[in-house]
């Protein structure tokens, strides 16, 4: 008679874990064979930590988490989901070991001058900004009739400054963007999908949402839909017309949660007028292209 292998107990860390991997598996549309492969282990592994019917270690869990490139809060969570202390620490962006931090980033706001360039978290919560930043929104205050700050404390009252409540709120930078319908759907639509594994941006997105338009402008968003990698934001501010498209850029790899929770947002004009604005608004001399040779006449082409 052959003998009956028992079934390993769940444990409750176990089951803990189990769900969180399940569920970051599923969200990011891998299966479980592709992630076993890709982490090390088999597939019976790794559905007995999925189940909770296996307890992994604290290196099989940082494989996992590598193997699905989750974030290092995520990491964090589930080291403590399955019993372990968390590794990643949190310092505030004004401690004295992030000076390196802070002087990479200024460098970078400074060298995108005269264009707009700023600091977010990852809940849009504006860190640092440079001049160009600050003389927009200064404009759009102006012609508000209100001051920089009053025009923040209206938008986001006792609020961190928030980049997503600037554009979205009815009184602040939505007023001045001529192709808003579009630009709010995109907007709403980013917003939509970091809300789905991230608390702060889903509370952000409750809140946007009681803007005037927002419910409306949210039955048109698609969290499946691929974006268009450019979109133009065409602001017009006290006769000024800009045309302006963003990048985002972070950290290669951070090793804290505020490294990481960092992104840089540059703004880029999209045509040569908007350039020319920006420079102007800067005080800067236009820009000037090199010399072109003249063009030779179709003689001149002919071999001799």
């Amino acid at each position: 008679m052959n003998a009956i292998t028992p079934l390993p107990l769940t444990t409750a860390a176990g089951t803990r874990f189990g769900e969180s991997l399940r569920r970051a598996r599923s969200q990011r549309r891998r299966s479980q064979l592709d992630l076993a492969l890709s982490a090390g282990l088999s597939q019976r592994h790794l559905s007995f930590l999925e189940s909770g019917r296996s307890q992994p270690s604290r290196a099989m869990l940082l494989r996992l988490a590598e193997a699905l490139d989750l974030g290092l809060a995520d990491r964090n969570d589930w080291l403590i989901a399955a019993g372990f202390a968390p590794i990643y620490a949190q310092r505030a962006i004004e401690a004295p070991d992030m000076v390196p931090v802070r002087e990479a980033l200024a460098r970078m706001l400074r060298h995108h001058e005269p264009f707009p360039a700023m600091v977010i978290d990852r809940a849009w919560n504006l860190v640092m900004a440079n001049a160009a930043t600050q003389r927009m929104i200064a404009m759009a205050a102006m012609l508000a009739g209100t001051s920089e700050d009053a025009l923040w404390a209206k938008v986001c009252a006792d609020g961190p400054r928030n980049m997503i409540q600037m554009s979205l709120h009815p009184d602040g930078l939505r007023a001045f963007v001529v192709n808003a319908d579009e630009v709010v759907i995109a907007i709403l639509s980013r917003l939509s999908q970091e809300a789905l594994d991230h608390p702060p941006s889903a509370r952000l997105r409750e809140m946007v949402m009681s803007y005037p338009g927002m419910k409306a402008a949210a039955r048109n968003v698609d969290v499946t839909a691929r974006l268009s990698p450019v979109l133009a934001t065409h602001f017009r501010i006290g006769g000024q017309d800009l045309k302006l498209f963003a990048m985002l850029s972070r950290f290669d790899m951070p090793r804290d949660l505020t490294t990481e929770d960092l992104r840089v947002e540059t703004l880029y004009p999209a045509d040569a007028a908007s350039e020319a604005s920006l420079r102007a608004l800067a005080g800067e001399a236009p820009a000037t292209l090199p010399p072109q040779p003249a063009p030779q006449s179709p003689s001149a082409l002919k071999p001799g």
